[in-house]
């Protein structure tokens, strides 16, 4: 088991989460993505008789949410993915929730644990999962069709280079087995143009979409959004960081239908499809970590937080 020493997770915009939270200290929040419990013990602190649902998935980040927040009785810790929010609360009995927070992406710890596999950095068995369960990404560059990797290196990775990644994976893996990530990153860089290599590590978009791929990042994210709002009781308020253009995109398309109203066309007189707005945007744009922030936590330095409140 994971102490909780050695899980090490810099929550990201920690305050302006609590601010766009607006927690009482009588209602129900979730923390979708535990993580190292940053947030979700930020949150405990303001509660009284209200309560904090932590979700994870993965069973290190669980132990080492379960230990952080032992002292606060109002908090409970749950192993599961987010996506699954709405039916585990209703197992449960919780009617409704007055807040969600989603912390997106990889953690610090498991990009820092070379054993997980998730950095190019540090030579370790090709995995990625966040589960621990399912797919590896070993499984995934070793067994999938070249176009279904083109199709993600490109879709998830944006990545212009992906035919000749993928074609370069083909090749080596009917040679032998990928089974590293120094193998796999060496495999990229020498796909990619010499330019590219110059510019930045040529692996770093390709890990992307491997991690996103084996995880189901952007599969669920949408849909558990929509459950999420359902369950969300007026006046509640969804909080959501991303780190790439790709789940920002969909956040930001979720909250804009959400907070649209009147679809008629402009050149009619009066609205006669009664559609009314669901929701308000808490931030016109999204909020962007503080310079400082920035500087003493690289890994934030693309976060972008967006929030919407459900209105009657």
């Amino acid at each position: 088991m994971t102490k909780t020493m050695d899980f090490n997770h810099v929550s990201v915009m920690l305050e302006q989460c609590i601010e766009a939270l607006d927690i009482h200290p009588d209602k129900v929040y979730v923390d979708g993505t535990a993580g190292g419990a940053g947030h979700s013990v930020e949150i405990a602190k303001k509660l009284a008789s209200g309560c904090l649902y932590s979700f994870d998935k993965d069973p290190d980040a669980v132990a080492a949410a379960k230990e952080r927040l032992s002292p606060y009785p109002q908090a409970h810790v749950i192993h599961d993915d987010f996506s699954n929010i709405a039916p585990v609360l209703e197992d449960l009995d919780i009617q409704g929730i007055d807040g969600l927070l989603l912390d997106l992406g990889v953690s610090s710890h498991q990009l820092d644990k070379p054993e997980r596999g998730f950095s190019f950095h540090q030579n370790a068995p090709l995995d990625m999962r966040m589960s621990q369960e399912g797919l590896t990404a070993g499984e995934l560059v070793n067994t999938w069709p070249r176009k279904e990797l083109e199709r993600i290196l490109f879709a998830y990775g944006e990545e212009p280079n992906a035919r000749r990644i993928a074609a370069a994976i083909i090749r080596q893996r009917e040679a032998q087995p990928i089974e590293t990530t120094h193998q796999l990153a060496e495999i990229i860089r020498s796909a990619v143009p010499a330019r590219v290599r110059r510019e930045h590590h040529p692996a770093r978009k390709s890990f992307q979409a491997i991690r996103i791929a084996v995880n189901r990042e952007l599969d669920l994210l949408g849909q558990a959004l929509e459950d999420a709002f359902f369950i969300l009781r007026p006046g509640g308020r969804i909080v959501v960081i991303t780190f790439h253009s790709l789940e920002d995109r969909i956040v930001k398309q979720t909250f804009n239908a959400w907070c649209k109203g009147c679809i008629c066309p402009p050149d009619f007189p009066v609205c006669v499809c009664g559609k009314k707005p669901r929701a308000r945007l808490v931030y016109r744009k999204p909020l962007i970590p503080s310079q400082e922030e920035q500087t003493s936590n690289r890994r934030s330095r693309s976060a972008k937080l967006r929030a919407a409140e459900k209105i009657e």
